[in-house]
C-alpha cells in the first residue's frame, strides 16, 4: 500500500501490513490527535517522541519498530500531509478486519479530518 506524503501527490511512502500491525500493538495513534482534528507538523513531532520514548525502553529491541521508524514514521518524506494519510490507511485498515462487526466507516486518502 502507498500513501501519499504531499497535496500535489508527487511523494509517497510504501506502508505494509506489518507497518499497520506495528502502531496497533503500540497503540501509536491514541490519543496522538488532540480534539480539533488537525493533524500538523506538532502531532508528527510528538509521534516521533513517543516512539523515541518506546525505542529507549524495552520495546526498542523489536525490529518491527525499528522498521516502522526507518521506513515510514521518519522517512524523509513523511510529513504532516503524510501523516494523515497513514491514519486514514490505519482507518480503513481496522475497519477492514471489523467488517463482520457491521462497521461502514471508510476513512478516504486524500480528504482532511475537517
Amino acid at each position: 500500500m502507498k500513501i501519499q506524503t504531499n497535496s500535489s501527490g508527487t511523494r509517497s511512502i510504501d506502508v505494509s501490513d506489518d507497518h499497520l500491525l506495528t502502531i496497533e500493538k503500540y497503540q501509536l495513534f491514541r490519543d496522538l490527535i488532540d480534539s480539533n482534528g488537525y493533524v500538523d507538523e506538532q502531532v508528527l513531532d510528538k509521534l516521533k517522541l513517543n516512539i523515541r520514548g518506546l525505542l529507549e525502553g524495552d520495546s526498542g529491541k523489536d525490529k518491527t519498530l525499528l522498521d516502522l521508524c526507518l521506513d515510514v514514521i521518519y522517512h524523509p518524506n513523511m510529513k504532516a500531509f503524510g501523516l494523515q494519510q497513514l491514519v486514514l490507511l490505519y482507518i480503513n485498515w481496522k475497519n477492514q478486519g471489523n467488517e463482520n462487526l457491521g462497521s461502514t466507516t471508510r476513512a478516504i486518502q486524500g480528504t482532511p479530518f475537517n
